[in-house]
């Protein structure tokens, strides 16, 4: 007699990515009496883990790929991008290491806590969001949308809500308490900076395009 397929071995043929949602899950159990029931049974188990409420990755032992973080980062909480801390960081701007995904959302201000790390989430209003997000590749695999360099930067410093009120100010910010090497920061597009500094109507993002050029200038 043919041995009968396991569960977590339906699922795994049908998923494209690591990252499986609950719809996809119960499509591949509708032959079961009760699949809710064997979806417990599957975290139980640990051949599924739960990120949220209905998104779920595969157990180490049925992974057929790295999870990607970022991947996850957008589908935990959205419309999202990654952005702030965690993207300053990827692309080389400041020195720590982070130990959460930064993103924005136009939904309220989220944080999860996860099997698999710890995800942020800051409220930008919609008018603000698309300039400056891409879709970046980190893998074959994986895309995720992520802010540019300069979008990060502005949306680092518009969520600390600090009051700058000149260029020079601004630039000390930048260098002493954020760390950053002039060097980079006078690589950063000003073309771009300038349209996010448009679209975002705070004055110490206004600062940012000028402080930019005054560093391109030196």
């Amino acid at each position: 007699m043919a041995r009968a397929t396991a569960p977590i071995d339906i699922i795994r043929e049908k998923a494209v990515n690591e990252e499986v949602d609950y719809n996809l899950v119960l499509s591949c159990l509708q032959n079961y009496k009760s699949p809710r029931d064997v979806i417990s049974r599957l975290l139980d188990q640990k051949e599924l883990i739960r990120v949220k409420k209905g998104l779920y990755v595969f157990g180490k032992r049925h992974r057929q790929r790295l999870i990607s973080l970022e991947v996850l980062a957008n589908q935990i909480y959205g419309p999202s991008y990654i952005s702030r801390e965690y993207a300053l960081h990827y692309y080389g701007l400041i020195p720590e290491g982070v130990h959460e995904i930064t993103s924005m959302t136009t939904k309220k201000n989220k944080h999860f806590d996860t099997p698999l790390g710890q995800f942020s989430y800051q409220h930008l209003a919609l008018s603000k969001f698309p300039i400056g997000v891409t879709l970046k590749r980190f893998s074959q695999f994986h895309c995720a949308l992520m802010a540019t360099p300069e979008k990060a930067l502005a949306d680092f410093i518009y969520c600390r809500k600090e009051v700058i009120t000149t260029s020079q100010e601004l630039i000390k910010v930048l260098i002493e308490d954020f760390r950053i090497e002039k060097e980079a920061l006078s690589k950063l597009n000003l073309h771009l900076m300038r349209n996010i500094a448009k679209e975002y109507k705070s004055p110490t993002i206004n600062l940012l395009p000028l402080s930019i050029q005054e560093i391109q200038y030196e």
